[in-house]
């Protein structure tokens, strides 16, 4: 999976030793925010060194991260692990851009097609426009 947006947190470096092979091991947590209407965050981790080295991750950096999404459970509760594989850096002078999926737009909102920009002036005019009730009349709305 993907996804593209600002680096808003660096969580702090951790590490330590493996119980079962004994070697060193480093991980570090990043938090990532989209930049669609309602924006979404989603915080991630890189594991081990040299990956935390030849990604360099930054506070403020333009991002396109892909992960993995893996569940384990610990004494009857599930946690969600987030691990970046690979990190593409957006360019400084290319505009955001959010999803077009079917997710981000309603299923309830049928989409109309576009029209032509030479026939929206010949449709905007035949369209009526309501007209305003006369200064004793009360119009039957609830609202």
């Amino acid at each position: 999976m993907e996804i593209t947006g600002k680096i808003i947190a660096a969580l702090t470096v951790r590490q330590g030793t493996s119980n079962r092979t004994g070697n060193p091991w480093m991980s570090q947590e990043f938090v990532i925010e989209t930049h669609e209407q309602y924006p979404r965050r989603c915080c991630f981790r890189v594991f081990g060194e040299d990956k935390l080295k030849n990604m360099n991750i930054q506070v403020g950096e333009e991002l396109t991260v892909s992960f993995d999404i893996d569940a384990h459970e610990y004494q009857g509760r599930w946690f969600n692990d987030i691990s970046a594989w690979k990190v593409d850096r957006v360019p400084a002078n290319a505009t955001p851009v959010a999803p077009t999926n079917a997710a981000a737009t309603p299923a309830s909102a049928p989409m109309a097609p576009a029209a032509p920009a030479a026939a929206a002036p010949a449709a905007a005019a035949a369209i009526p426009t309501p007209e305003a009730p006369a200064a004793g009349e009360e119009d039957d709305l609830p609202f």
